[in-house]
């Protein structure tokens, strides 16, 4: 089933009809949460009660148990929910406390529900130009980056929060945001080797669960395909030469660098050739995303009826999958204590004494 390959957005802050057939029909596994899904500007108590009914919603259509719940919440301008749920600034200015702030990011997401953030960002902050990443790195050396994302990933793992490196094998030298096209960068094996992957290493030595792909095209490593669907990349370097056993996860579909290819059939099956398991579709372009995962889905299901998807990757990529979600903690919604925010919010202001 391809909902078990499948993580979505939904339009707002209650569910459209398109929402209920796509939750009810195809049963994706995953959602993940944007701004679009609080009722910003109301009380903490209106938006979490309207927030919370959304919540229970999403499990009824898909009728699972088990989901993954997930958000972007790394600090500075990646966060979603509302105020009071704490401001807290970029990683970048938040590194010297990383786990502590893990701690309390924790603390306040499985206050709404959530078990799994796209953090920590294993990016290294290399090119001051580069429009897109910049201080949501944690460091401008790799050494640095690697011992402050790994502080933040303890924080989250301690905390009950699924984490998630991003982005493999590196979007910290890049010029170009892949949310508008597709960024290039022509690095050897060698360059990757001795800057970007140094942090990938030390969270999958520490275990981290999920590594999330880059939207990028690497020419001289991955040839003519973005590491999304590179087999040189996720097949070879990710999942042999740095034994990452866990779920990889692609970058948001609906990007720009990438959501043409996916408009064309036999791309979901070269996703899951490579070695990615899960597709992360959040419904962001302009045009139907229900039509963009009805496509997708279809295209699922044809290439394991004409044999170029394989049902044993399948099978392997769906027993990861199953094996993360079943160690993932399912939280209920609730308001958090005033005396924890208060707390938070001044941790917020101490990380920007550090600096």
């Amino acid at each position: 089933m391809f909902g078990n390959h499948l993580i979505v957005g939904v339009s707002g802050t209650v569910l459209t009809d398109e929402d209920k057939r796509i939750l009810s029909t195809i049963k994706p596994v995953g959602v993940c949460f944007f701004a679009k899904n609080f009722r910003d500007g109301e009380p903490y108590e209106i938006w979490l009660e309207t927030y919370k009914k959304l919540n229970q919603e999403i499990r009824e259509y898909t009728e699972r148990e088990s989901m993954f719940i997930s958000i972007d919440h790394e600090g500075g301008r990646v966060i979603r929910p509302p105020l009071p749920i704490t401001r807290f600034p970029y990683s970048y200015v938040c590194r010297k406390r990383a786990r502590e702030v893990a701690k309390a990011m924790a603390t306040e997401l499985k206050s709404l529900g959530i078990n799994v953030s796209w953090a920590p960002v294993a990016d290294i902050f290399s090119n001051p130009n580069n429009p897109i990443i910049g201080p949501r790195s944690f460091d401008t050396t790799p050494e640095t980056a690697a011992q402050y994302a790994r502080e933040y990933f303890l924080g989250l793992k301690e905390s009950g929060i699924i984490a998630c490196a991003k982005h493999f094998p590196g979007h910290g030298d890049t010029n170009t945001d892949s949310h508008l096209s597709l960024p290039i960068l022509n690095l050897s094996k060698e360059a990757i080797q001795q800057r970007e992957l140094i942090p990938f290493k030390a969270l999958i030595a520490e275990k981290i669960p999920l590594i999330m792909t880059a939207h990028i095209l690497f020419p001289e490593i991955g040839g003519d395909k973005p590491a999304t669907f590179s087999q040189p990349i996720l097949s070879q370097i990710l999942r042999k030469e740095l034994g990452f056993d866990g779920v990889v996860v692609s970058d948001d579909l609906d990007m720009k660098a990438v959501a043409d290819m996916y408009d064309k059939s036999g791309t979901v099956a070269n996703t899951l050739n490579a070695g990615c398991d899960i597709f992360l579709m959040c419904g962001n372009l302009p045009s139907s995303s229900t039509e963009r995962i009805e496509f997708i889905a279809g295209d699922f299901k044809k290439s394991l009826e004409n044999g170029s998807l394989d049902e044993s990757v399948v099978a392997a990529a769906n027993g990861r999958i199953e094996k993360l979600l079943s160690q993932t903690p399912q939280y209920s919604v609730e308001m958090l204590d005033k005396d924890i925010l208060l707390k938070h919010a001044q941790l917020a202001i101490n990380c920007s004494f550090d600096n």
